[in-house]
């Protein structure tokens, strides 16, 4: 359990981020998530194998999209270059999980089913530019392939169900972003970074738990076997 204590870090960025809304506080929370893992591949480099860079590019981008949508008042564009930032976020989370796994056809249709219409019907409506139609479109279908492939993850149960957590909480973050934004539709705002900042928690923490990574902050640790 040793190796889980590291997540104090950006379980206290991540409290006070919440407590003060400081733009540092909140870029902390990725960031230290993300120095977690580089370490971790420092100390046993044959975990290149994991693909683990494209969870670290993934919170980099969600650094990214951070500053964007924190730093967009008087800022025309902000919010679109945020929804780009998170996109390619959503890319590096989805590349990592089809390294392990497979998208879930079953999970995805489902998905569909319930968003497309959600677009269509409520949120499309409601947008007027065409530009941030087609970006919010395009991003709510990789958010739902995303989370497909997140389910089709093909590891031990902690890891599967700690990383599908992950991604489900970023989409369910995102959809109370999208009530704010275009339904108008705020009483559930305080939800949104409380459950965006424990997704970047449960993707780090099922990281953490797989077998590979045993020991891997123990005072004496041997590099494994190349993953595979």
């Amino acid at each position: 359990m040793e190796r889980f204590v590291v997540l104090i870090l950006p379980a206290a960025a991540a409290v006070m981020a919440l407590w003060t809304g400081r733009l540092p506080f909140k870029l902390a929370v990725a960031a230290s998530c993300g120095i977690i893992l580089m370490a971790c591949v420092v100390r046993r480099p044959r975990l290149s194998g994991l693909q683990l860079w494209w969870v670290v590019a993934a919170l980099a981008m969600s650094m990214v999209g951070d500053y964007f949508l924190s730093s967009r008042k008087g800022h025309a564009h902000f919010f679109e270059a945020g929804i780009a930032a998170f996109f390619a976020a959503h890319l590096g989370f989805l590349r990592y999980a089809l390294a392990h796994g497979r998208i879930s056809i079953g999970a995805l249709a489902v998905m569909l089913l319930a968003f497309v219409p959600y677009f269509l019907l409520g949120l499309a409506p409601a947008i007027e530019s065409r530009t941030l139609w087609t970006a919010v479109l395009v991003y709510l279908l990789v958010s739902c392939v995303g989370l497909a492939a997140a389910l089709g993850l093909n590891q031990p149960r902690p890891v599967k169900w700690l990383y599908l957590a992950g991604i489900a909480l970023i989409v369910f973050s995102d959809t109370l972003i999208s009530f704010g934004e275009f339904l108008r539709y705020r009483r559930l705002n305080f939800l949104i970074l409380p459950t965006y900042y424990a997704a970047h928690l449960a993707i780090t923490a099922s990281i953490l738990a797989r077998p590979e990574l045993r020991g891997i902050f123990s005072r004496t640790t041997n590099d494994p076997a190349p993953a595979r």
